[in-house]
């Protein structure tokens, strides 16, 4: 495929990993040398001679990258949060519903969902969907991420530090700028309570949701809730939604599960007795939630 595929930040974690995954594909890949990766000039040829350009960027970075882009024909997929609900930018989860996909292959701007979003909309996304799940629920969703979340210079410093931490908790000023992003495509009225950390392991995310059945429509049991995500998710290549069962119940999740991979899985843990659920969701904050995010949507893009 003689496309030329231009990175713009390819020395950041998201960046890396993207080159990693698409060596030896069939596309054309190209990064400006170490000297001119700040020089307005080069930056701006490379956007405007690519035929799609992913930004892996900072979001004031972003914003200038897309501000140098003159070449109409050139395609953006922009892997910061700084497009993430604006107008005229696609939203790049292919399985946010059955047409998503088809948006991604003809968008000229498509922006990469957040690590934590893409777990909280995959699992909130058809419960609002399906009318299991009110719009105005009073949601807190919790997350661990490994450290490389942090991106590359807080990556590096943990692991120059002896003894770092066992785990961050952070965000607790309540204004993470990923939470309109989750309300905008989880379809949510009321603003969740979002709750990040970051881990003593490298990669990998586990987000949970605990939910009252006292407070859902009265057919939003656990099962109920797991058939509805399992239909959803049925033909997805890189959604799966573990099995429920009352015989062999769930009992914990491990973040690192899906590392490497552009895959995430979906879980349903609930309790009759107690009327409560907890919903969650694994996935690699360098892969489906990041670089191999970009890379699926990069073939989506291509695809005709």
């Amino acid at each position: 495929m003689d496309l030329n595929i231009f990175i713009d930040g390819d020395q950041g974690t998201t960046g890396l990993d993207l080159q990693n995954r698409l060596r030896g594909s069939e596309f054309r890949i190209r990064t400006l040398p170490a000297s001119l990766r700040k020089d307005v000039a080069a930056r701006r040829a490379a956007l405007n001679e690519s035929d799609i350009a992913i930004l892996c960027l900072p979001d004031a970075a972003a914003r200038d990258a897309v501000a140098m882009i003159e070449n109409p024909s050139v395609r953006v997929i922009d892997a910061s949060s700084a497009h993430r609900t604006s107008p005229g930018w696609i939203y790049g989860l292919p399985e946010l519903d059955a047409r998503q996909g088809e948006r991604i292959a003809s968008a000229p701007r498509v922006t990469n969902p957040g690590c934590y979003p893409t777990a909280a909309v995959a699992l909130l996304r058809p419960l609002t969907d399906a009318g299991l799940l009110p719009a105005d629920y009073p949601l807190v969703i919790h997350a661990a991420s490994g450290y490389s979340g942090q991106g590359r210079a807080g990556a590096e410093a943990h692991e120059a530090v002896a003894g770092a931490h066992s785990l961050k908790v952070y965000g607790l000023a309540l204004e993470h700028k990923h939470v309109p992003e989750i309300m905008a495509y989880a379809g949510l009225a009321e603003r969740p309570i979002f709750v990040p950390s970051y881990g003593s392991y490298r990669q990998g995310i586990v987000l949970t949701i605990g939910l009252h059945t006292r407070m859902l429509p009265a057919d939003a049991s656990g099962a109920r809730i797991y058939e509805c995500l399992s239909d959803r998710y049925h033909d997805a290549a890189h959604v799966q939604v573990l099995p429920i069962s009352a015989a062999a119940a769930m009992t914990e999740r491990d973040p690192q599960t899906h590392n490497g991979t552009n895959d995430m899985s979906l879980a349903v843990a609930c309790n009759e007795r107690t009327g409560q659920v907890v919903l969650s969701a694994v996935l690699d904050n360098l892969g489906k939630g990041a670089a191999g995010a970009a890379v699926q949507n990069l073939r989506l893009m291509t695809s005709s």
